[in-house]
């Protein structure tokens, strides 16, 4: 049975959320792949929990930062757009 990574997936779950790097995709895709030997029973199902919250914080990170690139997008083209409806 292959140990557990919940305690690297949790980390960089949080990392991903603190840096709004590119930590978050990481963090999701390993935990599903864990979740999924998990469950096979491949894998130690000790670290379950761990591996969860640091998948569910991937997520999070990975949204925040596509709001973080997104957002000031959006806002650079409505400026320029009102920019230009004024000449």
């Amino acid at each position: 049975m292959k140990p557990h990574r919940g305690v690297l997936i949790l980390v960089l779950g949080i990392l991903g959320i603190v840096a709004c790097c590119f930590c978050g995709p990481v963090a999701w895709y390993m935990g599903s792949q864990d979740l999924v030997e998990i469950d096979a029973g491949r894998m130690d199902p000790e670290g379950r929990q761990m591996t969860q919250i640091g998948m569910i914080l991937g997520i999070v990170g990975m949204v925040l930062g596509v709001l973080a690139i997104l957002i000031p997008v959006v806002v650079i083209l409505l400026t320029g757009g009102f920019a230009i409806a004024v000449n």
